[in-house]
């Protein structure tokens, strides 16, 4: 497999683990490594436990062997070969029924290879290739191995079955001393049965073990990975609501540049009227005056100059009355100190003075203190919402409403329709619906118009109000 297949399978799988769950990442990728940790471990183990149980059988056998083979020492110590008397007696206790069904085979060997006794005749005297074994008790160990089926003096009795082989070194007993070596032939069958118990033993508590730390972490990570996505939602969550504030804080930032703007061109065309109403109106009459002021002085008779003054007082009368009601739409009364509810009242009473009609008021005292641009708006906001409703309307159930909610400022004027007077209210009328919803966007605010259920019309802004609160 060439290193560009091999780099393509690895960012497949990459993708396709970065696709799973953690909790299915960690059920494949820690399973399989648990898996392989538990199988690695458990055949170590399982060789260990083997081992130390050959052991363990190997030194009770050879201490056994060592009650009855340790008097032997002496004819072993001064001779080749152990005596024909000896032989007979030691066939006679191995050929026991009890002890030639665990053990069949018994040698002695001696230094060099050489089979003092066995079991098999033919083998005493012959010296044959020191076995590892024979090695290991000439050096004072006890140890076992299997049976080696190829070994000469195996090969020489035609071994066909495995046994366990048990060297044990017989030693002098004045001296201690070793002087030849017992290979004890020990059946399988008994020790492989206990082997294969505790093997399974061994490979049980290890898959209890396995399976419970599994468990244990899986259940860590799957509760982990629930509150990871639990939070990633909420955080999803979150960021839909920041996008979509961020869209409507972009809408009405958007809003409030066009209303800026338009409120800027309205002021302007208004400045503009203004100035028209002030040369048409006031600037004629005071002309008028100069003219008049001329004609007093070329009159020729008292009664002339008489008519000719009373002329110019009503002219300058004239002249100051539009003055009057011009300034007076462009003053606002004192609102900066009263609070929001007095404010609307005072435009409603205002409104009642000019138009001779009756305004029902509704609204919520507000505690805290509300910015003088706000009350400005709200002001003008019932002034042009009711000189609409007498225009239109005929000043037929006038009624405005103002609530706080939390933060959010409620204000509305509504009427209940009707034929209309078909004049102005006055000059105060202000800019109009359209520059009155410019102001209230330019404020951040929200402006609407529609209809009532009785076919009145209802003109409503809302607005937030920091800090706003209402009591009672």
């Amino acid at each position: 497999m060439s290193g560009l297949e091999v780099r393509l399978g690895s960012r497949r799988w990459s993708s396709v683990l970065e696709s799973w769950s953690l909790t299915r990442q960690f059920a494949v990728t820690g399973g399989t490594i648990m898996l392989l940790a538990m199988i690695v471990e458990g055949l170590f183990t399982a060789e260990i436990i083997s081992r130390n149980a050959i052991d363990r059988s190997a030194a009770t056998t050879a201490l056994f062997m060592d009650s009855f083979l340790s008097p032997l020492g002496a004819h072993l110590a001064t001779a080749g070969a152990l005596p024909a008397n000896e032989r007979a007696e030691l066939d006679q206790l191995l050929d026991r029924d009890d002890f030639e069904s665990r053990f069949p085979h018994l040698e002695i060997w001696k230094k060099g290879g050489l089979v003092a006794y066995s079991r098999s005749p033919e083998l005493i005297g012959r010296t044959f290739t020191p076995p590892a074994g024979l090695v290991a008790a000439l050096a004072g160990e006890v140890s076992a191995h299997y049976t080696d089926l190829e070994a000469a003096e195996h090969e020489a009795r035609g071994f066909t079955s495995r046994y366990l082989e048990i060297y044990a070194p017989i030693r002098e007993h004045l001296t201690g001393q070793i002087i030849a070596v017992a290979e004890i032939h020990e059946v399988t069958e008994p020790l492989e049965r206990r082997l294969w118990w505790l093997r399974l033993s061994s490979w049980l508590a290890r898959i209890a073990a396995t399976a419970l730390i599994m468990a244990g972490l899986f259940w860590v990570v799957h509760r982990g990975n629930r509150i990871i996505m639990t939070q990633q939602d909420q955080l999803r969550e979150r960021m839909s609501d920041v996008e979509r504030t961020s869209r409507y804080n972009r809408v009405l930032r958007e809003r409030v540049q066009r209303a800026s703007g338009r409120v800027a061109e309205l002021t302007e065309r208004y400045l503009r009227g203004l100035g028209a109403d002030l040369h048409d109106g006031p600037a004629q009459l005071i002309g008028l005056a100069a003219l008049k002021v001329e004609h007093v002085r070329r009159a020729s008779t008292a009664v002339e100059q008489e008519r000719e003054l009373l002329a110019l007082d009503s002219v300058l009368e004239d002249a100051n009355r539009d003055i009057r009601a011009i300034s007076k739409g462009l003053m606002l009364p004192e609102i900066e100190g009263l609070p929001l509810a007095e404010v609307i009242r005072h435009a409603a009473r205002a409104h009642e003075r000019r138009t001779g009609t009756a305004v029902a008021v509704c609204c919520a005292d507000v505690t805290s203190s509300l910015p003088p641009a706000i009350k400005i708006c709200a002001y003008r906001f019932v002034q042009e919402g009711l000189n609409n409703a007498f225009r239109h309307a005929g000043g037929n159930g006038q009624a405005v409403a103002c609530t706080v909610e939390g933060t959010m400022l409620c204000l509305s004027v509504e009427d209940h329709g009707g034929p209309g007077t078909g004049r102005s209210a006055g000059l105060e009328s202000g800019l109009g619906l359209v520059g009155l919803r410019e102001r209230v966007e330019s404020l951040g605010g929200t402006f609407c118009m529609g209809k009532t259920p009785g076919g009145g019309t209802r003109v409503e802004m809302i607005m937030n109000v920091p800090g706003g609160d209402r009591n009672g």
